[in-house]
C-alpha cells in the first residue's frame, strides 16, 4: 500500500531544533515531488517546504527561510525537515505528503500523505 508515515515531532523550546521524518513505502513515490504542511489549530493548512524526488530542487515559505531545511534520501525512500532555530508560531501538526505532478505549494497538489507528527515549541 502507499503509505507516507512522519516520525520526528515533539516539545522543544523556542531556539531549539528537530529534525522530522517522512518515510514512505517501497519505490513508489519515486518521480514524486515531496512536500511539507503544518496545521494549527483554527488555521488553515499551511504549506512549509518542498523538494523534487529527482532533481532536489528546494522551496520554502518566507517564514521558514534560513530556518528549516527539506532534504531527502531516495535509497532509503526517505524525506526529512530539519528545523532550527524554532519558533512559538511554528507548533503544528506536521504533514508530508508526495505530488504526482500539481502545485508544489499547495495541498490540493499532492496525492498522498502521512498522518501528520506534532510539534511544539515553548516561549
Amino acid at each position: 500500500q502507499a503509505q507516507l508515515v512522519e516520525s520526528g515531532g515533539g516539545l522543544v523550546q523556542a531556539g531549539g531544533s528537530l529534525r522530522l521524518s517522512c518515510a514512505a513505502s517501497g519505490r513508489t513515490f519515486s518521480g514524486y515531488a515531496m512536500g511539507w504542511f503544518r496545521q494549527a489549530p483554527g488555521k488553515e493548512r499551511e504549506f512549509v517546504a518542498a523538494i523534487a524526488w529527482t532533481g532536489g530542487r528546494t522551496y520554502y515559505v518566507d517564514s521558514v527561510k534560513g530556518r528549516f531545511t527539506i532534504s531527502r534520501d531516495n535509497a532509503k525512500n526517505t524525506v526529512y525537515l530539519q528545523m532550527n532555530s524554532l519558533k512559538p508560531e511554528d507548533t503544528a501538526v506536521y504533514y508530508c505528503a508526495a505530488s504526482g505532478g500539481g502545485d508544489y505549494y499547495r495541498g490540493s497538489g499532492y496525492d498522498y500523505w502521512g498522518q501528520g507528527t506534532q510539534v511544539t515549541v515553548s516561549s
